[in-house]
C-alpha cells in the first residue's frame, strides 16, 4: 500500500477537481434528457483531458514552473498584452471558482442531508445551512494544514469512495449495452449542444491546466521522471472519465424529466435501488463536493501566485489569503441556501468557451524550444492539440451564435 501511494501523484487532484456537483449535475442531465447518445462527447471530453493535461504536468516537469508563470516569462516583452492576458485569467479563474466552490459545498451537503436530514437552523431569524459551514471548515483544516501528502492522500481515498459509489449505481441500473455502444457513435443536433460544451468544460476545466503544471513539481523536479507523470495523468483521467459516465447511465434509467440536480437523482432512483443505494450515490455526492471544495480554491491561490510573481509557498500568508477567499465565498452562498445548479452549469458553458483559450495558449508554449529544449510537442500531439483547440473553438461560436438567436 505504502509503494502503491508513492506512485500516486497529481493526476488525482486533476480527477478531484472535475469529479464535483457540476459533473454529476450536468452528466446526470445528459442521461436523463438525451439517454446514452453522449457518451461519445465524454470520450472527445477524456482524450482532450489526457492530451491537454499531459502538456501541463510536461511543462511543469521541465520549467519547474506553473503555466501562469510561464505566461509571465514569455509575454514579458509586450507589457500590455501580458496584463489584459493576465486580467482576463484571474478575472475568469475568481468568477469561475468562486461560483464552483458554491457548488461543490452544496454539493457535499446534498450528500449528508441525504442522510442527516434537514441542514437549515434559524439563526436571528436568518436560515442557515449550517452543513455548508462544517464542509467549509474540513476544506479549510486540509489547505491550511499546507502539507501536500495529506492533500494528495486524502484526496486518493474520497476519488475512490466517489469512484465505488457512481460505478455501482450504474452497474445496478442495469443497463442495455447495445444502446450504451451506440452512445458512442458521434451525433450533434442543436438541441444537445449546450449539453455537449457542458460535458467537455466539466471535464477539460482550464483551471486544471494551472493547477497540473504548478502541482507536478511538488512531486517531481528530474525530467527523468516524466514518465511517472504521464501514467499518473492517464490513469486518474480514465478513472474520472469512467465516473462520469457511470454518472449518465445511471441518468439515463430515471423515468422522471423534470430532475434539475443531483438531488434530484438520489430522490428518483430510490424507487429502483431501495435506501440502500441512496446512501451509497450520498457518499459519493458528498466525496465529490468535498474533493472540489478543496481543489477549487487551491487552483485559484496557483494561478494568482504565478500571474502577479509571488516567489511563496503553501503556508504563506498571500497564498492562504486567496484561497481563503474563495473558499469563504463559496460557504457564504451555499450557507444561505443560494441556488447554485445554474450558477455551476453557467461555469461549466463559460468553460467550454474559455477552454480554446487558454489551449492554444499552452499548445504554443509546448512548441517553445528556448523554454523546453527536447520536449516541445512531437508532430502527433501538435495535430492531436490541434484537433481539439478548433473542435472547442467551434462549439464554442456555436453557442454563442445560439444564444444570439435566442435574444
Amino acid at each position: 500500500m505504502k509503494k502503491w501511494l508513492s506512485n500516486i501523484g497529481p493526476g488525482t487532484l486533476v480527477t478531484a477537481a472535475f469529479i464535483g456537483p457540476g459533473t454529476v449535475t450536468v452528466c446526470t442531465l445528459a442521461g436523463v434528457n438525451f439517454g446514452f447518445t453522449l457518451l461519445w462527447a465524454l470520450v472527445l471530453s477524456i482524450v482532450a483531458c489526457i492530451v491537454l493535461q499531459e502538456m501541463a504536468a510536461r511543462l511543469g516537469v521541465i520549467t519547474q514552473n506553473g503555466l501562469s508563470e510561464v505566461v509571465r516569462s514569455q509575454l514579458k516583452n509586450n507589457a500590455v498584452v501580458k496584463w489584459v492576458f493576465i486580467g482576463v485569467i484571474i478575472s475568469a479563474i475568481f468568477v469561475g471558482n468562486a461560483a464552483y466552490e458554491a457548488g461543490n459545498i452544496s454539493g457535499g451537503v446534498l450528500g449528508l442531508s441525504t442522510i442527516l436530514g434537514s441542514p437549515n437552523i434559524e439563526l436571528g431569524g436568518v436560515s442557515m445551512n449550517y452543513m455548508s459551514i462544517i464542509i467549509g471548515l474540513v476544506a479549510f483544516v486540509l489547505l491550511y494544514i499546507g502539507n501536500y501528502k495529506v492533500l494528495e492522500r486524502s484526496l486518493v481515498v474520497l476519488v475512490l469512495l466517489m469512484s465505488i459509489a457512481f460505478i455501482v449505481t450504474a452497474i445496478a441500473t442495469k443497463p442495455d449495452l447495445s444502446l450504451v455502444f451506440k452512445g458512442f457513435v458521434p451525433e450533434i443536433d442543436s438541441e444537445k449542444l449546450f449539453t455537449i460544451i457542458g460535458l467537455i468544460g466539466t471535464t477539460v476545466v482550464p483551471y486544471n491546466l494551472f493547477l497540473h503544471a504548478s502541482l507536478v513539481k511538488e512531486k517531481w523536479n528530474d525530467p527523468a521522471q516524466l514518465p511517472f507523470a504521464r501514467k499518473d495523468t492517464i490513469i486518474a483521467i480514465v478513472v474520472g472519465g469512467v465516473m462520469s459516465m457511470a454518472i449518465i447511465i445511471a441518468g439515463a434509467a430515471i423515468q422522471n424529466t423534470e430532475v434539475n440536480n443531483a438531488a434530484d437523482l438520489a430522490k428518483s432512483m430510490e424507487p429502483i435501488f431501495g435506501s440502500a443505494a441512496k446512501y451509497v450515490l450520498s457518499l459519493g455526492l458528498f466525496a465529490a463536493g468535498i474533493t472540489s471544495a478543496i481543489t477549487a480554491p487551491l487552483a485559484a491561490a496557483y494561478v494568482v501566485k504565478g500571474c502577479l510573481g509571488w516567489e511563496v509557498g503553501l503556508k504563506s500568508a498571500k497564498f492562504r489569503m486567496v484561497w481563503i477567499f474563495i473558499l469563504l465565498l463559496g460557504v457564504i452562498f451555499s450557507s444561505l441556501g443560494i441556488k447554485s445548479i445554474e450558477v455551476i452549469q453557467f461555469a461549466q458553458i463559460t468553460n467550454g468557451i474559455l477552454l480554446p483559450v487558454i489551449a492554444g495558449f499552452l499548445l504554443w508554449v509546448m512548441n517553445r524550444k528556448e523554454l523546453l529544449g527536447k520536449y516541445t510537442n512531437s508532430k502527433t500531439q501538435n495535430a492531436i492539440g490541434s484537433l481539439i483547440v478548433l473542435v472547442t473553438l467551434f462549439l464554442g461560436i456555436r453557442s454563442i451564435w445560439k444564444v444570439i438567436e435566442n435574444l
